[in-house]
């Protein structure tokens, strides 16, 4: 069952996080777009929440299982269904690329949702996976402060290894990184790989 509990009842604490982490936010943002289709791809946002990241980055379409944010997100022009990341409401091979930010975290089974996003790719189509890698030191902070979070009490946290492994699980292949939120740079510098920053981006083809 996905977690929305949080979401539904901190709604507004959620937005306002982004309003008072500003930086950290675009920074997350760009280590994203850089990663990203070109503008004429069709794409789908999975866990769209309150659209901080689909609105920007013009993605019209969203999955999102709660209902107070799918709110949020319909009222910047995103269509949102409310649906689980496991159980996508698509035909198969219907978009371009599928995004998940901060998603991963929440879902209930992780290789059944990369399955759903690699169903609806078409073929050469990408997954976009933003997290929080659990072996960084924001990571191992978040996961230190679980108990005491509104948002993270349920979630589960993944290293880049262990979502890589899912991806390819899942028959995702051609993987490459982006990385942010690097210790003694500012949070804006966004580079390639992983192991250094916070926050990773992985990117992975659906290569049939």
């Amino acid at each position: 069952m996905p977690k929305t509990q949080p979401f539904e009842k901190y709604s507004d604490r959620y937005d306002k996080w982004f309003e008072k982490h500003q930086d950290v936010y675009l920074a997350e943002l760009e280590a994203v777009r850089q990663m990203m289709h070109p503008s004429s791809s069709e794409g789908l946002e999975v866990g769209v929440g309150s659209g901080k990241f689909a609105a920007p980055l013009g993605i019209r379409t969203g999955v999102e299982p709660s209902e107070k944010m799918a709110v949020k997100a319909e009222e910047l022009g995103i269509r949102v269904f409310r649906n689980a990341a496991e159980d996508l409401p698509f035909s198969d091979s219907g978009f371009d690329f599928v995004l998940m930010v901060t998603t991963i975290c929440f879902v209930d089974d992780i290789f059944k949702s990369f399955k759903e996003a690699f169903r609806v790719l078409r073929p050469r189509g990408s997954i976009i996976v933003g997290f929080v890698d659990k072996e960084s030191e924001l990571g191992r902070r978040y996961w230190n402060k679980r108990n005491t979070s509104v948002f993270y009490k349920e979630a589960t946290f993944f290293s880049t290894g262990q979502v890589c492994r899912h991806l390819a699980d899942a028959g995702f292949g051609g993987f490459t990184f982006k990385q942010t939120l690097i210790p003694g740079e500012t949070p804006g510098v966004v580079r390639d790989g992983f192991g250094e920053g916070a926050f990773i981006v992985v990117k992975a083809l659906k290569e049939c």
